[in-house]
Parts: structure tokens; sequence; C-alpha cells
């Protein structure tokens, strides 16, 4: 007879109840959102100090789950910074709505690899269902496939790469056999203010951003179609939906229907910005994006999911899975939804579970309120604090403000001063050679009580420093 070892600690691990821990932690969770509207913005430096307490050597023997999470809720909560709360303003992130955190809780519970229908039929459903939805809710061509990916980061990359192949392939090279030691040059254009992961992503990839061709930007931070080179079946474009700092939109209509006359092939970066096309008050902003061949876009900023929850949509859906797909005897594939075949990735969380819970949450009509909400708080915002004296620079088009104080040093000087305040946060930025005050309104948690107060505070700290 073969020799049965089993591990003491693994048994003791498996005989305990989760019923005990699963009700601490949920009363931990209560506690912190009761009270992640009250804490500073920012943690303390208390808290921070604290965070010391973590700086140990892993142990030899199991710690018990109710000192882990104890130490996880009375050292790690206090130190978190409150992006679920009304009053944070920077990096574009938006807060995380009833529904998804709910089914969150659920859905970590269960654990599931998405990867393929064999390995969760539920996954792969939700998948298949939450890509209509997105296509439907944002006016994109029935053809649009989705893949589920961390961020806007990776969904750029993963956008990026179809576009290249999808070229490619139109010049008659095999990319996935000759990789690109000998690959005819491809044109990439894109606007002056594009974001720094475009440039990550083209890097990536292989093409690099020295042969970009930037084309110069009004002072709005959008493509100046005059200015744009002369496009071709071997150019790739990249435009914007929502400027990272103005938060204004490319010339959609236009540009696009160059590039298609061109043979180009366009990917749009809509991190936060692709969202305004689910409310028909903004079709300024986004009439003819759908005419592009990929777009690139994040739940987590403007749609209020939690983190972790990017999304590549294409209308190329044969050479999006060719680019991302992998093969080996034990994969096991199906007629339903696969869905690793339209990411980088195999096995990961069931992200997209998130995505619908938030999307039944909210509606179609309630997603259309959210991004004019927020739109409206913003406008709001940018009143009051040119009311008080400081200066806005941009069309307050979407959710972005750019606020400047007289000088470069009382704009940084502010910033910092506002930062410390725990009162609101908010970073910096340049623009057009200028320091400026960057204030993103993506939370739906944002009162126009959280915008008063957080107004109120910035103008008051200028005030004393004149």
């Amino acid at each position: 007879m073969p020799h049965k070892y089993t591990s003491p600690i693994l048994e003791k691990i498996r005989n305990k109840s989760l019923e005990e821990d699963l009700e601490l932690v949920h009363g931990y969770a209560l506690d912190y959102v009761n009270s992640v509207d009250d804490m500073p913005v920012f943690p303390p430096k208390k808290a921070i100090d604290d965070l010391k307490l973590f700086d140990e050597a892993l142990g030899d023997y199991p710690q018990s789950t109710r000192d882990i999470i104890d130490q996880l809720h009375n050292y790690g909560s206090p130190a978190t910074v409150a992006q679920t709360g009304g009053r944070y303003f920077g990096f574009v992130c938006g807060g995380i709505l009833p529904s998804a955190l709910v089914s969150k809780w659920l859905t970590d519970t269960w654990d599931q690899n998405p990867a393929m229908h064999v390995l969760s039929p539920i996954a792969s459903k939700i998948e298949a269902v939450t890509e209509k939805w997105i296509v439907d809710l944002l006016g994109l061509p029935k053809e649009t496939v989705a893949g589920y990916v961390s961020g806007s980061s990776t969904a750029t990359i993963i956008g990026l790469t179809t576009g290249r192949n999808y070229l490619l392939q139109k010049m008659g090279y095999d990319i996935f056999k000759k990789g690109l030691v000998d690959a005819p040059p491809i044109k990439i254009v894109l606007g002056e203010g594009a974001h720094s992961t475009v440039y990550k992503a083209l890097s990536i990839i292989g093409l690099g951003s020295d042969c970009a061709i930037r084309v110069p930007t009004d002072d709005q931070g959008r493509m100046r179609a005059e200015k744009l080179p002369k496009l071709d079946d071997k150019t790739l474009l990249i435009l914007q939906a929502g400027h990272v700092n103005s938060g204004n939109f490319d010339n959609f209509e236009s540009l696009c229907n160059y590039a298609k006359e061109s043979g180009a092939y366009v990917h749009v970066d809509g991190a936060f910005g692709l969202w305004a096309a689910a409310n028909p008050a903004f079709d300024h902003l986004t009439r003819g994006v759908q005419l592009a061949d990929s777009w690139s876009v994040d739940g987590h900023k403007t749609l209020n999911t939690p983190y972790d929850s990017g999304i590549i949509l294409c209308r190329h859906k044969k050479m999006l899975i060719d680019s991302m797909h992998m093969a080996g005897s034990y994969i096991i594939l199906s007629e339903d939804r696969d869905n690793m075949l339209y990411t980088a990735e195999m096995s990961r969380r069931a992200r997209a579970i998130d995505l619908w819970a938030t999307l039944k949450g909210l509606g179609k009509t309630g997603v259309s309120e959210l991004v004019w909400e927020l739109y409206q708080k913003a406008v709001y915002f940018a009143d009051l604090l040119k009311k008080g004296g400081l200066e806005v620079l941009n069309e307050v088009v979407f959710n972005q403000i750019l606020v400047r104080f007289q000088t470069d040093d009382l704009t940084n000087k502010l910033i910092q001063d506002i930062q410390k305040s725990g009162v609101c946060w908010l970073g910096g930025a340049n623009w057009e050679g200028k320091s400026v005050m960057r204030i993103s309104v993506c939370s739906y948690k944002t009162s126009y009580g959280d915008i008063d107060l957080s107004a109120s505070d910035i103008l008051r700290l200028a005030t004393n420093m004149k």
C-alpha cells in the first residue's frame, strides 16, 4: 500500500468552520462602509506610520484567520485612501456601486476561472451577455466583441496589437509565423496629448514611440484635423475619447471617415470618456466613434465598477482571436463563449461579473444619468472655483477640470496644502507649460454637499496663501 500523507496544518484548516470568520469580515466591512464618508480622504501620518506593523518575518506556523483580519482592519483600513467616498477627485478613480460590491463578495467566494466554458459555464454566459450589453449601450457595430482585462492599459496593448496584426496581414505579411524581424513598417499617428499608456503599449508590442507621428492639438487637447499627415492602409491611427487632463474628445466623425477612406486602422483610447456614448446629450463629443476598429475602456473609472474591470472592444473578431489565441492538447473549446480567446490571459478573475452586476444595477437609463450627473457636477465645481477667484483653463465638457492659482509655485503649493488638509484629494499636472490642479469628478457618491465642502476648503487654502 502506498503511504498516505496528510498535512496536520492543512487538516486543521480544512476542518475549521468559516462562519465566524465571515461574520467578522462582514462586520468590519460594514464599519468601513459606514465610516468612509467621514474619513480623511488621505490617511493621516499616524495611520501610515502604523503600517510598520506589517514589516515582519513570515512565521513558521499558521496565524489564525481572525488575527489576520483584525490586523487588516485595525491597521489597514485607517491607511486606505477614501476613494469610495465622495471627495476623492484624483486620477480619474470612480467609486464602487452597491450592486457590484455585494456581487463581488459572492463571486469572489466562487473563485471561478473564466478561461473556458468547461471551466465555468456561469462566467462564460455572463461574459457573453455583458458583451452584448456594452456594445448596445455604446452604439458600437453589432459585430464588436469584448475581452475583459485588468484595465485600459492592458486593453490598449491588445487593441494596438490587433491593429498592428490587421495592417500587416493586409500587406500580405504573416506576423504570426514571421514575427516582427522583417515586418514592413507601420505608420503610427497620434495626438500630441496621447496618454502615456499608449506609448507604453507601442513599446511593448515592438513598434516603439520614436517613429510615431505626433499631430499638434488645439488648446483643449483635441487633434487638429488639418495637421493630420496623409493616411494610408499602413497607418495605425490612435484617437482619444476623453483627454486625460482636459477631458475633451477628438473629432471622430471627420478623423474616422478619413481613416476609413484611406484604409487605416483606428484605435480609440476611451479609458473614461467612451462611456459618454451612453447618453445622447454627448453626441457632439462621441459622434463617429463607432467608425473605429477597436476601443479600450475602463469600468472602474466613469462606470464605478470595482477595479480590475478593463475592456477591449474590437470589430474584427477573427483578428483579435488570432492575435490572442493559444493552443494546447489539454484545452477544451466549446460552442459557447470561451473567454480566453479574447485576451492575453488564460487564468484570471471572472471580472466581467462585476461589470454585469454594475450594468444590471443601473440599467441603460442609470448609466445615461450617471455620466450626465458627473458632467453637471464638474460644471458646478468649476463654477464655484471660478467665482472664488481661481482660473479654470479647460472647457468642462465631461468630468475633468483644470484649475490654476496665479503662478506655478502657488498652484503647486495649493495642491500640497489640499492634499494635506484631508477634506478632499486631487492631483496636479502640466497643461500647455503651466502647473495646474487636475480635478476628476468620477464617483457616484460625490454629492453637491461634497463639492461645496471641497470648493470651500480649496478657496480657504488659496486665500490663506495670499
